[in-house]
């Protein structure tokens, strides 16, 4: 059974940092990218970065400077490092896995391209 469990949610302070784990476990993940995603209230799902095992990573826009994915292969977990939080960052946030296809693009960006996701985390940054 396929799980992804993230963790490290919480309330913080603008400027503020937090890190989320996500766990994977259940199958191989070594062809997978792993990508974190979040939604705010009355807002759809936000792609923020992907990460492959291999260490490549790709980050929107939106996060790029602010936030860092990596990912510790011994435990089978990637993480996101958030820093300089902003109110406008409150979501919950999810991580997922999804299948690389040989050949394509090596991260995924769509939330329809992932096949796992975890139960998500809320984070809420205050003013």
């Amino acid at each position: 059974q396929v799980q992804l469990v993230e963790s490290g949610g919480g309330l913080v302070q603008a400027g503020g940092s937090l890190r989320l784990s996500c766990a994977a476990s259940g199958r191989t993940f070594s062809s997978y990218c792993m990508g974190w995603f979040r939604q705010a209230p009355g807002k759809e799902r936000e792609f923020i970065a992907a990460t492959r095992w291999s260490g490549n990573i790709y980050y929107a826009d939106s996060v790029k400077g602010r936030f860092t994915a990596s990912r510790d292969i011994a435990k089978n977990t990637v993480y996101l490092q958030m820093n300089s939080l902003k109110p406008e960052d409150t979501a919950v946030y999810y991580c997922a896995a999804g299948p690389v296809v040989a050949g394509g693009r090596w991260y995924l960006t769509e939330g329809n391209e992932y096949h796992y996701w975890g139960q998500g985390t809320q984070v809420t940054v205050s003013s």
